[in-house]
């Protein structure tokens, strides 16, 4: 910085903000809120009292890969002076910060004087926690402002989740119940590179986008090879097919566990009991 740096008060005058944390020792003045809110990454974790809580979480020993998770108009209070008042106080700072950009509906900024604002919880309680979760991982940029509506969302819902892999685990899992005698066992095989690599690099879009092209794959293969038709003339080649299928559909449960992990463990249980797991995604009007 070519103006170098500077101290920073960490306190405000009582008489304008009356409603803030006392300072210790001085009647006059209260806490400045980022002072005291940035604290509450390690006071949560009942440090200084809790030593061994703070190691696990925050400490260099047990996670020298922390990352901590703020929105870009942060950078100040959370790259330099959070940094400098771990520094000061003789404890780790951070290792890796990621900035997000912010979520706008309809082109525009939430406010509920425009009446724009949606409440997650509502959208959680009529179409479930996973669906929210996907829109967020595949359609809302990881770093630049995006935008949400509930028509987009609906929209997701019933493309990636209704009519994807919740239609998709439905037609193998069914064919595999009324063909297979037991359920097949998948080898353990690494998950693909190209999806590692996106979710290491925060790059949560990329690494949704892997998986439903491999849906899709998986889904023209059902409708080009028709295992549906082959198992009845040739049960064996057949068969192999429908455990070839599972086998694929098993890889992408794997990878739908950080995004939507209630559907993965659903599909997961299904394959291992070689049972159709019941409705996962109704439609929605």
């Amino acid at each position: 910085m070519q103006r170098g740096l500077e101290d920073f008060s960490v306190s405000r005058v009582k008489e304008k903000m009356s409603w803030g944390v006392p300072v210790p020792d001085d009647d006059t003045q209260v806490m400045y809120v980022w002072f005291d809110a940035l604290t509450n990454y390690i006071s949560t974790l009942s440090w200084p009292d809790d030593v061994g809580n703070f190691e696990k979480f925050w400490g260099t020993v047990h996670s020298p890969n922390a990352v901590q998770v703020a929105g870009k108009d942060q950078v100040r209070f959370q790259s330099i002076m959070w940094q400098a008042m771990l520094m000061s106080a003789g404890l780790p700072t951070t290792k890796q910060v990621v900035y997000h950009g912010f979520i706008t509906s309809g082109g525009q900024k939430m406010s509920k004087s425009v009446g724009n604002v949606i409440d997650p919880m509502a959208i959680v309680e009529e179409f479930g926690a996973d669906p929210l979760r996907l829109y967020l991982a595949r359609h809302i940029h990881p770093f630049d402002d995006s935008d949400f509506t509930i028509e987009k969302f609906k929209e997701s819902y019933n493309a990636d989740l209704a009519n994807g892999i919740g239609n998709l685990a439905a037609r193998i899992l069914t064919l595999a119940q009324a063909n297979l005698s037991d359920a097949v066992t998948p080898p353990n095989m690494e998950l693909p590179k190209k999806y590692s690599d996106a979710l290491a690099s925060y790059n949560y879009n990329a690494a949704c986008d892997h998986i439903w092209e491999r849906i899709s794959t998986l889904d023209g293969r059902l409708t080009s090879e028709k295992p549906f038709a082959v198992v009845k003339t040739e049960p064996e080649k057949g068969k192999t097919m429908i455990a070839e299928c599972i086998i694929e559909l098993h890889v992408i449960a794997r990878m739908l566990s950080p995004i939507i992990p209630a559907t993965s463990d659903v599909i997961l249980a299904a394959i291992a009991a070689n049972e159709k797991p019941s409705n996962l995604f109704p439609r929605k009007e």
